[in-house]
């Protein structure tokens, strides 16, 4: 007499193979095989047989993806890749092969971060970097700078045709006119075509510079990212805490090696002029006009000067 043991492994085995059965056929009649097949009349039975384990792969992970929760939680093996299959005759044999591929939004990812990693910011928020604005957004956010956003479109343009200007832009206008975001913005934009950028917020920059002068390494580095830059913003300058080492042997150096070089822009609530004055006054020796004359004429010859009106947006959501 057969053992109750030996009848309910006979049974677990056709059940096994039904279940196993069903889902072959499941597979083999799932629309994204049937078109394979259509798109390949030379694969056969026997070529599906053996491939059904890619086939299983390529199904889930298309599947996965129509219904796509987010790149960071990606459900396919391969955070961020699905399966692609291809067919190659040798021999006069079909054989399928699977490759893993990138998705849209892991490319877009990696596009994204390799357009971020082109840009240095030092005391700026990176959100100002990273959030992306159409021009319409651009201007609705604020008519009033108009004028100022065209002359900045006009300048981002001319890169992307030419290549680096010489000649930057100083931007310069009330509190919280947006400033500081229009030159993220046009960070940004250059970045999408290669170019590396660093924007620097002076008053911290200044006060974390005085602190280097113990770290003469960290010091050299920092000069000559600056120096070496495509383009170097510097954001909020005459708002800074001015020495005569800064000025002349920071300031002076970096923007001696990047004049009829590499295009320097600037931020400020000061005019040329008036930022001419901030330069020659320092706190240990006092008015040296010669001093504020010879870093302008490093300045002035150098940038485009925009205005850029509008209201006061700080604390507002965008700039």
């Amino acid at each position: 007499m057969e053992s109750l043991s030996g009848m309910l492994g006979d049974w677990q085995k056709l059940s096994f193979a039904k279940r196993a059965e069903e889902k072959t056929k499941r597979l083999l009649n799932d629309p994204l095989v049937q078109k394979l097949r259509a798109d390949h009349p030379e694969i056969d039975d026997r070529t599906l047989k053996i491939s059904m384990n890619r086939l299983y792969q390529y199904v889930t992970e298309q599947r996965n993806c129509a219904q796509c929760p987010g790149l960071d939680k990606c459900p396919n093996d391969f955070e961020g890749h699905y399966t692609r299959l291809s067919v190659e005759t040798i021999n006069g044999n079909p054989y399928i092969h699977d490759q893993s591929v990138p998705c849209s939004k892991l490319l877009a990812k990696q596009s994204m971060d390799a357009i971020r990693s082109r840009i240095r910011s030092f005391y700026i928020d990176d959100r100002a970097l990273t959030q992306g604005y159409s021009i319409d957004e651009i201007v609705d956010i604020d008519p009033e700078r108009v004028e100022a956003v065209g002359s900045l479109l006009r300048y981002i343009r001319k890169t992307q045709a030419e290549g680096l200007q010489k000649e930057g832009l100083y931007l310069v206008g009330p509190f919280g006119t947006g400033k500081t975001f229009l030159m993220c913005f046009m960070l940004y934009q250059l970045a999408k075509s290669g170019k590396s950028g660093a924007i620097v917020y002076m008053p911290d920059f200044v006060e974390d510079l005085k602190s280097m002068i113990q770290e003469p390494h960290r010091l050299k580095e920092t000069v000559e990212l600056l120096k070496e830059t495509d383009l170097l913003v510097f954001d909020d300058i005459g708002a800074e805490n001015l020495n005569p080492w800064v000025r002349d042997h920071v300031m002076g150096t970096i923007l001696n090696y990047r004049m009829n070089r590499k295009p320097t822009f600037f931020t400020s609530n000061h005019e040329p002029s008036e930022l001419e004055r901030h330069f020659s006054f320092t706190s240990k020796d006092g008015d040296d006009e010669f001093k504020g004359q010879r870093i302008m004429d490093r300045i002035r010859p150098f940038v485009e000067v925009i205005v850029v009106n509008g209201t006061n947006k700080r604390g507002k959501a965008g700039a």
